[in-house]
């Protein structure tokens, strides 16, 4: 079965309303850690690293659905939320961003290889180290691929507006949706929760389009049991300034023409000075075995089973 954004639990598909209740109980364990918004706010080198694996992840994804790569970005941060990237080996955000879509492409049960997704004239990577990478990913993440993402709340939250003309709902829905995929690239709400982020994407889509409705609206959620009213607001307030920047479509956002920065030229800034014992964990394993194909300009995969161990991987 090919995976559902909205209905990550297809069990509860055909359920009561309060069934919900189980998404709401297991969302924050589809989140990143508690520190990478802040970590992210304030180191410049990892917020480079999101910002450039994001572009190469749209455009790896270009040819597929919108919620393929939202999905992706949805592993990246997860990933980074536990896991550091090297500085000064730039290739291995192209290698994280393919293995994000690739995972993501499974999900999704989309027919695909790995060639399809790196026809791009970027650097290319062999099945097997796309392989490696793909079980680093999915170490951190507990193996928990089906994202509870906002689009997991929408039909809840809407459900409560008692909607009777379904085109004005679609329409809400619709708006809704495009304002998530434009928040899912601002780190500011990175620590809020789906549902947070669903609730304050209808309110504001609402505002948008029914404004003499919207107090109705917004008393409909903020009286829902399983709402915070104060996180509720504050994630509305940071919501209402992306939705009100611009009104890119989705289409606009995954087909944008700016080109991705070719991470094989891209050089990180990096201070020798500043240089601590680095961490000796399952990607550097996998960044000294690449540097040496790179060298020879071919990546010949991870021939030496040493240089990682499945055993090795930090999980989440």
């Amino acid at each position: 079965m090919e995976f559902d954004l909205e209905n990550p639990l297809p069990v509860f598909q055909d359920l009561h309303a309060d069934s919900a209740l189980s998404l709401f109980l297991i969302e924050s364990d589809h989140m990143p850690s508690d520190t990478y918004s802040r970590t992210l706010q304030a180191t410049d080198f990892d917020f480079s690293v999101r910002r450039e694996t994001i572009s190469l992840i749209l455009h790896l994804s270009r040819n597929f659905d919108p919620l393929l790569s939202f999905l992706a970005v949805n592993y990246l941060d997860r990933f980074l939320s536990t896991q550091s990237i090297t500085e000064g080996k730039p290739w291995v955000l192209r290698l994280l961003a393919v293995s994000c879509v690739s995972l993501a492409l499974k999900m999704r049960r989309t027919e695909f290889s790995v060639t399809d997704i790196q026809q791009d004239g970027g650097f290319i990577f062999d099945t097997q180290t796309i392989c490696r990478m793909e079980f680093l990913i999915l170490g951190a993440l507990k193996w928990r691929m089906r994202s509870i993402t906002p689009f997991s709340f929408i039909h809840f939250f809407i459900s409560l507006f008692k909607f009777k003309d379904p085109p004005l709902r679609q329409a809400l829905k619709a708006r809704a949706t495009e304002i998530i995929f434009k928040a899912q690239h601002d780190i500011r709400l990175l620590e809020f929760k789906p549902s947070m982020i669903a609730a304050s994407a209808l309110l504001a889509g609402s505002h948008e389009l029914f404004p003499l409705q919207f107090l109705c609206f917004r008393k409909a959620i903020s009286n829902c049991s399983y709402v915070n009213k104060e996180e509720l607001f504050e994630c509305c307030n940071v919501m209402q300034d992306i939705a009100m920047d611009g009104y890119e479509s989705v289409l606009d956002i995954v087909s944008s023409s700016s080109t991705p920065v070719n991470v094989l030229d891209w050089h990180c800034s990096s201070s020798t000075s500043s240089s601590d014992s680095e961490k000796t964990n399952t990607t550097e394993a996998i960044t000294s075995t690449v540097d040496r194909d790179i060298k020879r300009r071919k990546i010949s995969g991870f021939r030496n089973d040493k240089t990682f161990q499945f055993s090795q991987i930090q999980q989440c």
